[in-house]
């Protein structure tokens, strides 16, 4: 149910079109969930038969011509009542910790490998966090709505380095474990 609440987040900021929408998720929203070109097409498509959003008439139309969307009240009503309501966390599922536990019963050839390559991402998804936050983020820019969005990139750093910090402490322990098969 997410994703149609991303999509009415990201034109409630900006009205824009589904292609703006999908370079947009990749830019800001997509760290955090992420959605294919087809998947905000579909869902633009669901949230105008909704009523929650519409198509914003074009100046001069033209041969295609891309559509742009914006919010209607109904979809801020809608994207308010979402973001009042309680909502329990999800519970962690990640292959990688997985595939530690299987290695305790099956060896951990090829592993290491693969934790050296899981650091390197979150060592280089760590840095572009933090240049983001150093370009969109200084000191006096402390509007409640930076505030807010400046909280959710302080989410993606302090994961990103928890994972750097376990993955290295991980990498640690490989030199004492067996490699059988």
């Amino acid at each position: 149910m997410s994703l149609p609440h991303a999509i009415l987040t990201a034109l409630l900021e900006k009205p824009s079109s589904g292609l703006e929408l999908t370079r947009r998720f990749d830019k800001s929203i997509g760290y955090f969930w992420s959605a294919t070109h087809q998947q905000i097409y579909r869902e633009l498509g669901k949230l105008e038969a909704d009523g929650l959003i519409r198509t914003l008439s074009a100046q001069a139309p033209a041969r295609g011509q891309k559509k742009s969307y914006e919010v209607l009240p109904a979809g801020r009503a809608e994207l308010a009542r979402w973001t009042a309501a309680g909502q329990d966390p999800k519970p962690l599922r990640d292959t990688l910790l997985l595939r530690l536990r299987a290695a305790a019963v099956v060896g951990t050839a090829g592993l290491e490998t693969d934790l050296r390559r899981h650091l390197d991402l979150h060592r280089r998804q760590l840095a572009e966090y933090r240049e983001i936050e150093q370009r969109d983020f200084p000191p006096d820019r402390d509007a409640p709505e930076d505030r807010l969005r400046h909280l959710v990139l302080r989410a993606g750093i302090d994961l990103e380095t928890f994972w750097t910090q376990w993955l290295t402490h991980a990498l640690a322990e490989f030199p004492e474990l067996p490699e059988r098969h």
